[in-house]
């Protein structure tokens, strides 16, 4: 194995102003047969120092008894009547996300539901499809409620593809909403629109591989054709989309992230986007009439910090 100090002089060009090549570039390619060599030969050597231990059997044994225990609390999420748990055990060990009544959920052995199982969904498509979640069209009437964007992406990668997905039937729908591969954003403005960050081509990316634009995407037309809502600098780290549905303060909000920490925000009314006056370090969110604002440095309004 090489030093830090040994990679360094390996990769240095004396006398060269270029930069130096990248010795590892070919890991990036993350699925590639050299890549998992590489990996797998990575983990023989982490395992057998880890393993080497004589606690390591009993510990082992102990966490996997964790994992898969039954008793856990199934955290869930409430969408229309139902709530949703993405479960894993030994026996679904990419998940099964299911669902069950609030009230069933309250019982001792509640009566859950399959919804999409993981791991058959896999096996049924050669795919080894990880959990990405759901973005679910959220709504008071069942017209707007009902349907969401599944997230699968192939080993846990960053990138993923979306489909849609019908959840009283609990099938993907045929010819719906779908995204290929990449590293996206979607979010429901009703039944028929969506509003969509992903790769649309040279130049849609920023330079941390994330959307740039922000896009509304109509129901029946080709993804090329969406329309533009926000374009940001390509040094952003990426843009996003927010709808609020509560019944009579029904809002979107659109955004770009400067970085981790900064964000510039606007509420789309009637076509515009109107920026939303915050410091770009703090954080907002809102609630009904309210709107809320957490301060990550000195903030001063009307003379007073």
């Amino acid at each position: 194995m090489l030093s830090i100090p040994a990679v360094l002089a390996a990769c240095a060009a004396p006398g060269s102003s270029k930069a130096p090549a990248d010795p590892y570039l070919w890991l990036e390619d993350v699925t590639g047969d050299r890549s998992l060599a590489w990996v797998r030969q990575r983990n023989a050597e982490s395992a057998q120092v880890l393993a080497a231990g004589p606690e390591f059997p009993a510990t082992r044994s102990r966490l996997l008894e964790i994992m898969n225990s039954t008793d856990k609390i199934p955290a869930i999420r409430r969408i229309g009547g139902h709530v949703y748990n993405l479960w894993r055990d030994d026996t679904h060990k990419r998940g099964l996300w299911r669902r069950t009544t609030l009230a069933d959920y309250a019982r001792t052995q509640p009566a859950w539901e399959s919804v999409i199982d993981l791991d058959a969904l896999g096996r049924a498509e050669n795919e080894n499809w990880v959990w990405g979640g759901a973005t679910c069209l959220s709504g008071p009437t069942p017209a707007q409620q009902g349907r969401c964007m599944i997230a699968l992406s192939r080993g846990g990668a960053d990138a993923a593809v979306y489909r849609e997905f019908d959840l009283p039937s609990r099938t993907f729908v045929a010819g719906g909403f779908a995204l290929p591969e990449a590293k996206s954003q979607v979010e429901w403005i009703d039944r028929d629109t969506l509003f969509v960050g992903t790769d649309f081509g040279p130049g849609s990316k920023t330079e941390s591989g994330y959307p740039r634009l922000v896009k509304e995407w109509k129901r029946g037309t080709p993804l090329a054709s969406a329309t533009t809502v926000l374009e940001a600098d390509v040094k952003d780290v990426y843009t996003f989309a927010h709808v609020d549905s509560t019944p009579g303060f029904e809002r979107r909000f659109i955004g770009r992230a400067l970085d981790f920490y900064r964000t510039e925000l606007f509420l789309r009314s009637d076509g515009r986007l109107v920026p939303i006056d915050k410091p770009v370090d703090a954080l907002f969110w809102a609630h009904r009439q309210w709107a809320f604002l957490q301060p990550r440095s000195a903030y001063t309004v009307d003379g007073t910090t």
